[in-house]
């Protein structure tokens, strides 16, 4: 069985007077036009690769947003290749990347209908059109659930002070490297330690205090866990009303409930989250418009 090559990318957009421009790439070396996009480093989350191939090939540095469409096709040495893409965020650029690659040569903005004459592939022209029906995203979140605390039966303090535990310290170290891609402007944390202590290694990479927040929290005994499940989803709606990118870290007792609230009404049980797994959300005018595992 041939190696399957996996890869990411983006559709990178600004706003340009009324409406919007996207980022192509021309590669010299095929003489074609298409998303910029890259090969996977060993071990490294799609996510991450994405935004680090976009800045190499179009030194814009930006924001992941919605997941698309991904791509599937054979490349010419006859492997079979995946591509994962995000819509992104512009924010800001360094040209003196580019001048550093070997394969961009030159890169174009354009409205969406010229840069889908001008692509070379079908499977390109396919994820733009997916793109180009997204509503305008108001606000993206990484929703988390805490990493892993040791177990509750073992731990004679109370439940809110139990600690992280060392792995539950390193995946929150793994956590922070990807949540950083989102240039969070706000930290958002249920109010039990082991919350809070999921996201101060992103706080100190971003430089942002972390708000505690009790409608993040799971029930207590003697609170009806609907009603808990309801807040969390009202103040996560509320925090993306706001119109800024943010990390919030919760519990697992709420956040299947909350998701399914916030995104299809749908069962709770698809939105399960292991210790140290999240989301990513994004969110326009009228509500949710996608969650994508991380």
């Amino acid at each position: 069985m041939a190696t399957l090559i996996r890869a990411a990318g983006g559709v990178v957009w600004r706003p340009v007077g009324d409406g919007l421009e996207i980022c192509l790439v021309h590669r010299e070396r095929y003489d074609d036009w298409s998303l910029p996009k890259g090969k996977l480093e060993s071990g490294e989350h799609p996510l991450a690769a994405a935004v680090r191939e976009v800045a190499e090939e179009t030194g814009v540095h930006a924001v992941p947003q919605v997941r698309l469409a991904g791509a599937r096709y054979t490349v010419r040495e006859g492997f079979p290749k995946t591509v994962d893409y995000w819509s992104m965020r512009y924010v800001s650029e360094e040209p003196a990347l580019v001048a550093e690659s070997d394969e961009v040569n030159e890169v174009r903005w354009l409205p969406v209908d010229d840069a889908l004459a001008l692509l070379t592939y079908s499977h390109d022209t396919r994820v733009v059109r997916d793109f180009a029906v997204l509503p305008a995203i108001n606000a993206v979140c990484g929703l988390v659930r805490h990493a892993h605390a040791g177990k509750r039966g073992t731990w004679s303090g109370p439940d809110s002070a139990r600690p992280l535990d060392k792995e539950g310290r390193a995946r929150a170290g793994e956590l922070a490297r990807l949540l950083a891609l989102l240039r969070p402007a706000q930290l958002v944390s249920a109010t039990p330690l082991r919350c809070r202590q999921t996201l101060e290694p992103l706080a100190a990479l971003v430089d942002l205090p972390i708000a505690a927040d009790s409608a993040l929290d799971e029930p207590v005994p003697g609170q009806n866990e609907d009603e808990r499940v309801l807040s969390t989803a009202g103040r996560l709606a509320e925090l993306a009303a706001a119109g800024v990118d943010f990390v919030a870290c919760s519990q697992g007792k709420v956040m299947p409930g909350a998701l399914a609230q916030l995104v299809d009404h749908g069962a709770a049980d698809d939105y399960r989250t292991p210790k140290g797994g999240g989301w990513l959300l994004a969110f326009a005018a009228d509500g949710t418009v996608a969650a994508d595992r991380l």
